[in-house]
């Protein structure tokens, strides 16, 4: 079950909640405080290997799991999101900050779990385009597809053999069939 706050705080006062990140994460969303549901054994696998192949395929973008991310008056913790290195945000000392990012990442990827509404994820998805994402990938690990999101043009419902398309400059192809391999 996903949990909310009835008394909904402003977007500067839900980030200032004690415990906001930990697992399952809080979102802000449309003026409501969501947590996120758990994802499970698929949902972890699929978000540990995309990560470990993203990493491996170059060093100009990197991909984190649960970072949160606030633009555009919303809070949102994508289940990975993939920045380019120039822009992740540095504390005073030079270390990654503890506080995410305040801008729509280039890519965000996003997987279905069974108690999570698809309208609700698509949602998320289509805040960070209209903000500056450049790529989007809704995983249904039940229909064995991925929805493929881009500011220029409709969705593209992907299955079987047919490639995912990748952000420029990650050296990487994979198909919607290798992608699921990994649940193996």
């Amino acid at each position: 079950m996903v949990s909310s706050i009835s008394e909904c705080p402003t977007l500067e006062q839900f980030l200032q909640i004690p415990n906001l990140d930990e697992s399952p994460a809080w979102e802000y969303i449309n003026g409501e405080a969501i947590q996120k549901p758990m994802g499970g054994g698929k949902h972890s696998r699929l978000q540990k290997r995309i990560i470990g192949a993203l990493d491996q395929a170059g060093d100009q973008y990197e991909a984190f799991p649960e970072l949160r991310c606030t633009f555009g008056g919303r809070s949102v913790v994508p289940d990975i999101v993939v920045v380019s290195g120039d822009q992740i945000p540095l504390d005073a000392t030079g270390e990654i900050s503890s506080s995410g990012i305040d801008f729509a990442p280039p890519w965000v990827i996003e997987i279905l779990s069974p108690r999570q509404s698809q309208t609700k994820v698509t949602g998320k998805i289509l805040h960070c385009i209209r903000h500056g994402s450049q790529l989007g990938w809704l995983i249904d690990p039940e229909e064995r597809s991925v929805l493929l999101y881009r500011p220029d043009r409709l969705p593209d419902l992907l299955m079987g053999a047919e490639s995912v398309t990748i952000l420029t400059g990650i050296d990487w192809t994979i198909s919607v069939e290798q992608i699921f391999d990994w649940l193996r």
